[in-house]
């Protein structure tokens, strides 16, 4: 039974929706340009850049699938946030790839490589970028609504409704006041978000006790609990897979370029990345610490009756969120929710907004013959976000989810990732790149990744316990090759592509010297 009071946590809750609301509409009046919907009027300092990446990058998708990995792994399954913040220090420190997209005044990455390689893969690019931001962002609703039933003890019934609900109030103020709502709304929620996850670390730290969760993990994982080297179900494939994963977020994921490329300058970009990166870390320890806990607290039985409600027979996505709702009272409750939905509120808006604005800036592009005035470009965006709202809600009504969350989204992240990564690199560094490359590194890094996607989706395997006894599913590409052995050999044959294809385009032919003078 949770300990969640309507009338004591709600009102919490309510007035902290309501609050957010009004500041994320209040600033549409200073949104008078495209430039100011989009990239907030490049005005973005330092300290509003690290609160707005921060809380954009932790939402209640990202707590519930770092706690999962902390529940099933234990320590090791922190690698990830590891890996991310050693990208993103290292990134931000050397300037590799940021600080010359940053300067190039673009605002947004396939805008960037019309300048190298032409219109095409402006547009193609486009689509990829958006093809595997909607995908990996499709089950952020139904995640948040499992969360919101299971930690405040809702109906089963109501997670529709708390989908919808959530999804209203983000795109409210996201349709209104694009970049500029977003970084506003984004300090709001990070100082609420950073309050309520600390609170209840405390709680959780002082109902369980450090020596209790080394004793689990090592109970339950051993050495690799700890080493995700040693652990038979991550290894050296699953570091590696990871640190390219990451290091091509770092250099591409959309919502984190939006940030650099609102900045004032590079520097001040730079300056970002550099101060989010050691976030990246807590973002995974904090909840992972949660996971931990609830493997501590809560009993495997318990966990598969509730992941059979939502129709799933591993119950480990909700292992945290029950422990949750039976350890912490009322009061500290609303804090968590409203915490949560602070979290989920700056990733939902951001999201929405920075697919949408590649949709209108790069895949709209060639349709625009004539420059459109900055009143009918905020229409269309605009309505934009709003489509992308309308097409999440009825995609994480529809997708169900199996196995564990990280490796789906890391997978269809992988869609444009890869491609983006290796095409943004040789467009910096590599004289030889070209269109013949890009296209190419673009279709191979979509296709291996949404042909894995589509293979474990309509053929599965019995997933059996030690006695035999079927406790699930698994699709064939998961088990016979591996989600990380899928990620590594995307990059590698992205890479292979644009080589490739870049090598096989006949070079220029020389500017003909007929009538000139010897």
């Amino acid at each position: 039974m949770s300990h969640f009071n309507w009338l004591l946590d709600g009102s919490i809750v309510g007035f902290y929706l309501l609050a957010t609301m009004a500041a994320g509409i209040m600033v549409r009046k200073y949104v008078d340009k495209v430039d100011d919907f989009i990239v907030a009027g490049r005005e973005m300092n330092v300290y509003l850049g690290i609160a707005s990446l921060a809380a954009t990058e932790f939402g209640i998708v990202t707590c519930m699938y770092t706690a999962q990995a902390g529940y099933t792994r234990g320590f090791s399954g922190a690698i990830p946030g590891i890996c991310n913040a050693i990208a993103m220090f290292l990134v931000g420190y050397t300037g590799f790839c940021v600080k010359k997209l940053r300067d190039s005044n673009v605002m947004t990455i396939p805008e960037l490589f019309e300048k190298r390689f032409g219109k095409f893969v402006r547009w193609l690019a486009g689509v990829v970028i958006v093809l595997g931001g909607l995908l990996n962002m499709g089950v952020f609703l139904r995640v948040g609504g499992q969360f919101l039933v299971v930690c405040c003890g809702m109906n089963l019934q109501y997670l529709e409704l708390a989908m919808t609900v959530l999804l209203i109030g983000v795109a409210a103020y996201t349709i209104m006041g694009g970049m500029l709502s977003v970084l506003v709304t984004d300090f709001l929620q990070f100082v609420v978000m950073s309050v309520g996850l600390l609170a209840v670390t405390f709680l959780v730290l002082n109902k369980v006790g450090w020596h209790t969760l080394t004793d689990t993990v090592q109970t339950h994982y051993g050495a690799g609990g700890f080493n995700p080297f040693v652990n038979p179900g991550l290894g050296w494939a699953f570091v590696l897979s990871n640190l390219l994963t990451n290091t091509a977020a770092v250099l591409t994921w959309q919502t984190s370029i939006a940030r650099l490329l609102a900045a004032k300058d590079s520097k001040t970009g730079r300056k970002v990345y550099t101060g989010t990166a050691f976030f990246f870390v807590c973002r995974w320890i904090i909840p992972g610490i949660w996971g931990i806990a609830a493997l501590a607290l809560v009993t495997p039985d318990i966990l598969r009756t509730i992941g059979l409600q939502f129709g799933e027979q591993d119950g480990s996505l909700f292992a945290m969120p029950y422990m949750l709702s039976q350890i912490l009272p009322a009061g500290m409750m609303g804090v968590l929710v409203a915490a949560m939905l602070a979290a989920d509120m700056s990733t939902d808006s951001s999201y929405m907004l920075t697919w949408g604005s590649v949709i209108y800036n790069d895949i709209m592009a060639p349709f625009r013959k004539t420059l459109w005035s900055d009143k009918k470009g905020l229409l269309w965006n605009r309505c934009i976000v709003a489509v992308i709202g309308m097409f999440l809600l009825f995609w994480g009504l529809w997708y169900k989810l199996e196995g564990n969350l990280w490796e789906y989204l890391q997978t269809t992240g992988t869609i444009y990732l890869s491609s983006m990564s290796i095409l943004l690199i040789a467009c910096c560094y590599w004289k030889r790149a070209n269109n013949w490359g890009a296209n190419a590194a673009i279709i191979v890094g979509a296709a291996l990744p949404v042909l894995a996607i589509s293979i474990n989706m309509f053929i599965k395997e019995p997933v059996l316990d030690a006695a035999g006894i079927k406790t699930g599913e698994i699709g064939w590409a998961a088990k016979h090759i591996g989600d990380s052995f899928i990620n590594i050999g995307t990059y590698v044959c992205v890479a292979i592509a644009m080589v490739a294809g870049s090598l096989l385009k006949p070079a220029p032919k020389p500017a003909s010297l007929k009538g000139t003078n010897p």
